[in-house]
Formats: structure tokens, sequence, C-alpha cells
């Protein structure tokens, strides 16, 4: 943020940054993201942080007499209704997805400096809990949901894992209703499609939608029942593939517009592709790459692999292979993705995986080692 400020934009951000933890009001730390370079702030925490955190949000709706309904229902869904699916309280005027929507759309509304801006749209949906308000609350039905996946056997012997962990928590749990929480998701994806619509719609109004960029992404995914679990924190497809949608107003002629592009990307290679839209510089090292290359060249080589780390432990993806180690490097899935999409079979323990293994590996340690000098 700091480099796109110094290239000469006007920075804003709407909505969860994750970014600190200080509270619990973060009116009162709108210096710290100023300070990571971003001007204008209105800055939300999730919908369960949000029942004990102050910020220009919840004091609106206490104003309204709507933060105590919604504090009671987001406290009641714990424990056996921690898969409640039921309508917020909040009427959709009010719901925080909508709020972080109209208040992006609103500040591009008014903006009438001379300086390009760069505004952050950072919605708190579709994380759980499952609240969608009406009317999408009943745009989808949950007998047109796909069944989730189904959880496979488990090894008896051998390296075991984080994901190991869930799995014999749960060992007893079966989300019964997976099907309702798809359907109360997908309308929440609708609601926050509908809120991106509008903001495009008032770019496209301001006359400026063939010299803006919008990247797309997202932090995390949502295991919505899939192997009889639920949230994220762990390296299953669910939880670990995101969307990343880049448009850009040279696309409308060019034969990348619409193309998926399977190379592997990871998630902080959007900063310095947008760092390269802004013509901006950075000084420091970093390890993250920019899209620009892939977006000029679809051929183009982007990452011969991905990595992701949770809890001390580290995920190897590439095209074909997703490999698994604990936190003392020791492997414990390894899925052929090319042939198990849904990663059913784990091949750990398979003596002619044996040397594959180890080559995953031995890739694996030496780009950890790299990055850590």
């Amino acid at each position: 943020m700091g480099a796109i400020r110094d290239a000469g934009y006007r920075t804003s951000l709407f909505g969860k940054s994750a970014l600190h933890r200080r509270g619990p009001d973060l009116r009162e730390f709108e210096h710290v993201l100023h300070s990571y370079g971003l001007d204008d702030v209105d800055e939300i925490r999730g919908p369960r942080a949000s029942v004990e955190t102050i910020c220009h949000m919840t004091a609106r709706w206490e104003s309204l007499g709507l933060l105590k309904a919604f504090q009671e229902d987001i406290k009641s869904r714990v424990g056996k209704n921690k898969t409640l699916v039921r309508p917020s309280p909040l009427p959709l005027a009010e719901y925080y997805d909508v709020y972080v929507g109209q208040r992006a759309k609103n500040y591009l509304h008014n903006y009438k400096r001379d300086q390009p801006w760069f505004c952050w749209v950072s919605f708190a949906g579709p994380h759980e809990p499952w609240d969608t308000p009406e009317p999408y609350a009943s745009m989808y039905r949950a007998d047109d949901m796909p069944e989730p996946l189904k959880r496979p056997s488990i090894r008896r012997n051998g390296h075991t894992g984080e994901l190991d962990r869930k799995f014999a928590e749960t060992t007893n749990e079966r989300i019964d209703n997976a099907r309702e929480l798809r359907a109360s998701y997908a309308g929440k994806v609708t609601l926050i499609d509908d809120q991106i619509g509008e903001i495009l719609n008032e770019i496209e109004t301001r006359g400026e939608s063939d010299r803006t960029i919008v990247l797309f992404t997202s932090d995390h995914g949502e295991m919505n029942g899939d192997y009889d679990l639920i949230h994220k924190s762990n390296f299953l497809n669910p939880a670990v593939r995101i969307p990343l949608i880049v448009k850009t107003p040279e696309m409308k002629t060019s034969s990348l517009a619409g193309q998926i592009i399977d190379t592997p990307v990871e998630l902080f290679d959007a900063g310095p592709t947008l760092r390269d839209f802004a013509q901006a510089k950075i000084t420091h090292s970093q390890f993250a790459k920019s899209l620009m290359g892939m977006l000029q060249d679809s051929s183009h080589d982007h990452r011969t692999f991905a990595v992701s780390e949770f809890v001390h432990e580290t995920m190897y993806l590439d095209r074909d292979w997703k490999l698994m180690l604990n936190r003392d490097d020791a492997a414990y899935r390894l899925f052929d993705l090319k042939n198990d999409p849904a990663e059913q079979n784990d091949l750990v323990g398979e003596k002619k995986h044996e040397s594959l293994i180890a080559e995953l590996k031995e890739k694996l340690l030496d780009y950890r080692k790299r990055t850590q000098e």
C-alpha cells in the first residue's frame, strides 16, 4: 500500500483488513492502517469478532437499535448450533457485506480528487456463520446443491499431522445439513457479487471503466461439509483453492479474456501485481511474484509450484501433486491431483511413490531455506 501511495494514488480500505488485532474500538487505531499506506479507512472485523468490537459499522447498528439482536444471534451459533442456517436479524440494507459494498460505492461516487484512486474492498463474507439475509437466503435450494465430499479412510500407521488431528476431533460428527450450508453460502456469494456489480457500475458512471484494473481474490475457502469439516485451517482443496480474477481494460480485445490459467499462484502474488499496475516501486526483498507476465502471455511459467503454511506445517502444490509435511517435516499426505482431484486416495506409504515424495520434499525444503536466508 505504501508503495502505491508513493506512486501518487489516494488509497482506501473498506471492510476487513486482518492487518492488526488492536481494539476493542477500531476507530481509535486507524493510524495503524495509515502507517501501512492507507489514506481513507472504514475498517470492520469479521461477523463473530464484531460482537465484541466497536467500529463505524457496529456503532451505526447500535444507533439503529440493531446491535443487541446481532450479538445475540452470533453468540447462539456455537456448539450444536455451529452449523445453524438462519437469516441474520440485520435487515439487508445494514448487513455487513452490504455495508462494506455501499461504503465503497459511495466513496467512489463522491471522489473528487485529482489523484488516481486505489480502493481495497474487503468483504467479511462469504465467511461463516451461515446467516445470509433475505432475499438471498432463499435464492438457492439445498436439494440443488452438490453433496459434500466423503471423508476418506485414514491410515492406521505412519506419520500424522494437523489434518489427522482435525479428523480425530470430529470422528463422531457428521455435517448432516451440508447442502443447506452450501445453499446459504451460495446466496451470500451472490449478495457479494451484486455489491461488486454496484461498485463496477459506479466506476462506469464515473467514466473510468477503460482505465480501471480489477483484481478479485479471497483469503481462504470454506469446507462447507466436505470431509465432514467446516471452516478452514487445513491444506485440502476446499480451504486452499480460492478465486483469482483479474480484469484490465486491454482484455476487452485480448485473446486472454475469459481464459482459465492453471499455473500455481500464491495469494501474496497480488501485491507485486498491483504494484506493477500502479508503476510503483519497492526496495525491500520479497518472494511474491507479479502476475504481469502471465497476464500478457498465458503460457508464461509463473511458478512451478506453490507453497502454503499453517501451524508450522507446509504444503507443496504443483499442477499434478500435493504433498503435506507435518511440523517435523515428515510427509503425511500425498495426492495425485490429476487423477484424484477430490483428494480421496493418500499415497504416502506406497513404495512406488517414495522417490517422488523425496523429490517434492527436497524442492520444498530448498525453497524454505532460500526464503529464510
